[in-house]
């Protein structure tokens, strides 16, 4: 799984939910689920590439799901199916497949709900017995858990509007002592308020954490956090933590 420059082809760039997009790049990849890719669509401005964790491995190529923040992601969106986009990776560390079993809740919010198809795809490849409840939160309009609930035993949705499922956030809903592992990716105040959560069940947690990334490599040291053994950085030593050893810090 070796790193690497790439200049590929969009297969297609579609719009699924406001500002949200799936793209599927072509070529053949061999990647760990939860790892991401630096991406540039542009030769100078702006200066960074974007990190967008890996959606999915498919028969057209590589899926990225991603929401439109600012000026490179929107430029994203504007690409079509033909152009070209320049790719850095696979970087960064996975979710261990192999160590993950049993009965296993899968927990996301918004866009953090990206780099779980393709681990929830994998984990089932492993182990058809193995158990995976997806819980789903958004602020209000929902996506990809159409074709995610394939993966599912059990889906649970949560929007803060209550226009779909329970209304309020997702970890309401979520009891950590009925489960062996909690994997989870979204916004920073959802993972430190489960990370309480599953300290105080005993349930091993892994956390996907995103922050803004200048390298993607692990050289400039933007991106750090702070876990048990100092800080690390999210592009090399994660973005995939124990939960054991992240420090959600006020």
């Amino acid at each position: 799984m070796k790193s690497k420059y790439s200049t590929e082809r969009i297969y297609s760039n579609d719009e699924i939910s406001k500002n949200v997009y799936r793209m599927v790049v072509e070529g053949d990849y061999d990647l760990k689920p939860g790892q991401f890719y630096m991406m540039r669509a542009w030769k100078y401005e702006p200066y960074l590439s974007r990190p967008i964790s890996v959606h999915a491995v498919g028969d057209n190529g590589i899926e990225f799901l991603y929401q439109v923040f600012g000026e490179g992601t929107a430029l994203f969106s504007d690409l079509k199916k033909g152009d070209n986009i320049d790719l850095l990776g696979p970087l960064g560390n996975g979710f261990d497949i192999e160590e993950i079993s049993g009965k296993v809740a899968v927990v996301v919010g918004g866009i953090g709900i990206a780099p779980m198809y393709e681990v929830m795809k994998k984990l089932k490849e492993k182990d058809q017995n193995i158990k995976i409840d997806l819980y789903a939160g958004f602020r209000d309009d929902i996506y990809s858990v159409d074709y995610m609930k394939e993966y599912a035993d059990e889906l649970i949705l949560a929007t803060e509007d209550g226009s779909t499922g329970y209304k309020g956030y997702v970890i309401d809903l979520l009891d950590c002592s009925k489960y062996d592992y909690i994997l989870s990716c979204g916004p920073t105040p959802m993972m430190k308020a489960l990370k309480k959560m599953t300290e105080e069940s005993g349930t091993k947690a892994y956390f996907s954490l995103e922050d803004h990334m200048a390298c993607g490599v692990g050289a400039c040291l933007g991106c750090t956090c702070n876990t048990t053994r100092g800080k690390e950085r999210i592009c090399k030593e994660g973005p995939v933590f124990l939960g054991e050893d992240v420090k959600f810090d006020d």
